[in-house]
């Protein structure tokens, strides 16, 4: 067992499957004294561990995860008979997440929300950069020895007028159309659950899908994971995109046909900026390497150190509510699992 515990004898309620360098980017000195004190007030120490299998679980009420923990299935909820809440630091659950889990009656908690302005400014970045043909310029250049063709990289556009495709006004959606209304953009919203009044609201015109593609200059992606989503902007779709346009994608691979993106983009029809693949890490011999018309990042828009410390507080924050009664803020149920990539 590696952990930081109270200094009582009493077992661990409060346990932590997390990382050391995780817990150390999620939680400040304050919210960490906070997660040691729920324990306390739980009857209980609080510890942190590295892996699920750990004995330090057999009393634990409430476990804190991260990205790779494993699955709650029936071997492991046996080791665990006092378990009434999992707070995870991250935002999709499927990877832990069992029926067994839910018949038991645990509640589970997630952190998903500490992430949409991190990677709303990723998107935003990305916009930015394929509005003003950063990776063609930035490629040519790196590539060659001289500037024409960095200069002829395409039509260059302000962001100030430019008509933006938001797909899904999810938190994160939300949180870019603020970031690009503030810059002038002129947001289209294309969202089924929502109305024309809400889309107002929030300061976008709500279109179709192929009506935002054929007038958007940036198409950017932040849709839920579902069954009818996959692959929602495919080679149809993609082609009704204007000449010169961009798609931008921080949201999953799961909603971008990939395959047909990577078309578009070595044709030189449209460029794109990409946090989210099909295959991670994808192979050294990857269009994505080579192209000149890509900016790609690894799978690191939430990254930011703000980020992580919200997802902290949320989760201490989660913990606190749960001792005291009080309803949580950001509970999921089984139902939700499905919109959950």
């Amino acid at each position: 067992m590696s952990a930081t515990t109270s200094a009582t004898t009493s077992a661990p309620t409060v346990v932590a499957v997390v990382s050391e360098e995780l817990f150390a980017e999620f939680f400040s000195t304050d919210d960490a004294a906070r997660l040691r004190a729920a324990a306390e007030r739980s009857g209980g120490t609080f510890v942190r561990v590295d892996r699920l299998a750990d004995a330090a679980l057999a009393e634990a009420r409430i476990v804190v995860t991260s990205w790779g923990v494993g699955p709650f299935d029936a071997a492991v909820l046996a080791t665990l008979p006092k378990l009434e809440l999992i707070a995870h630091t991250g935002a999709t659950i499927k990877p832990f997440a069992t029926d067994e889990l839910f018949d038991r009656g645990v509640v589970v908690t997630q952190a998903g929300a500490g992430m949409a302005r991190s990677v709303a400014e990723v998107s935003l970045t990305f916009t930015l950069a394929l509005l003003h043909r950063v990776p063609e310029m930035h490629n040519a250049l790196r590539a060659g020895d001289g500037w024409h063709d960095a200069e002829a990289a395409g039509v260059q556009h302000e962001i100030l007028g430019s008509p933006i495709a938001v797909i899904g006004a999810s938190r994160t959606g939300r949180a870019y159309l603020e970031l690009i209304r503030a810059l002038g953009a002129e947001p289209l919203l294309v969202d089924p659950t929502i109305d024309a009044e809400t889309a107002t609201a929030l300061g976008a015109e709500l279109v179709p899908l192929d009506e935002a593609l054929r007038r958007a200059q940036i198409v950017a992606v932040h849709a839920p994971t579902l069954p009818e989503t996959h692959h929602m902007i495919g080679r149809r779709e993609l082609a009704l995109m204007r000449d010169g346009a961009g798609l931008v994608n921080t949201a999953r691979s799961w909603l971008v046909d990939e395959a047909a993106l990577l078309e578009e983009v070595q044709r030189g029809r449209l460029s794109a900026a990409v946090d989210v693949f099909d295959e991670e890490p994808f192979a050294a011999d990857s269009p994505f390497r080579a192209l000149p018309g890509v900016l790609v990042t690894p799978h690191r828009a939430a990254g930011t150190r703000q980020g992580r410390l919200r997802q902290g507080r949320i989760v201490a924050d989660e913990l606190d509510a749960f001792i005291e009664g009080r309803p949580l803020s950001h509970a999921v149920d089984r139902d939700q699992l499905s919109s959950m990539a």
